[in-house]
């Protein structure tokens, strides 16, 4: 009786985003120029989009990508940011800095180090920014019910 209290309890809970699953994120960054850095996002080893970056200066703030790793994510409301009136991702405890987002934005002087996705891409810019970011937020609020683990991998090729 006490395991099927707990599957029931579990599939409700699912339902109404008590149980928080883990999401993992891979970030394939596979083209650098002088100016930005491209890559290829992933949820649980499924493509979701293109991501631009600026290009690496050893981490400094506001004018470098992130170091290659592992960070944790989490949603980021409107009510937290003066910046972004929309649904976004922080990536969080990153080496020296801070308010790592993925948002909207096309090419890398629209970031301040973040991650901007793309359904598109050419050299130091990424097209349909905001189409892709909505799907990656409805994607991750599907798989990860929306408070859940959000795991984030950055690699190099």
């Amino acid at each position: 009786m006490i395991g099927i209290t707990k599957k029931i309890l579990k599939k409700l809970g699912e339902k109404v985003g008590v149980c928080k699953k883990e999401v993992n994120v891979l970030l394939i960054r596979d083209k650098m120029t002088a100016d930005s850095t491209l890559g290829k996002l992933y949820i649980n080893g499924e493509y979701e989009c293109e991501t631009l970056e600026r290009t690496w200066l050893d981490n400094q703030k506001s004018i470098s990508c992130i170091p290659e790793g592992k960070y944790k994510m989490r949603f980021r409301y409107p009510r937290e940011s003066a910046s972004y009136d929309y649904l976004h991702l922080l990536v969080q405890d990153v080496p020296n800095r801070d308010y790592i987002l993925f948002h909207i934005g096309n090419r890398a002087k629209d970031s301040r180090g973040c991650i901007l996705t793309g359904q598109t891409r050419k050299d130091d810019f990424v097209g349909l920014s905001k189409k892709a970011h909505n799907n990656l937020m409805e994607n991750l609020t599907n798989k990860g019910e929306r408070a859940g683990n959000i795991n984030l991998i950055i690699k190099n090729r």
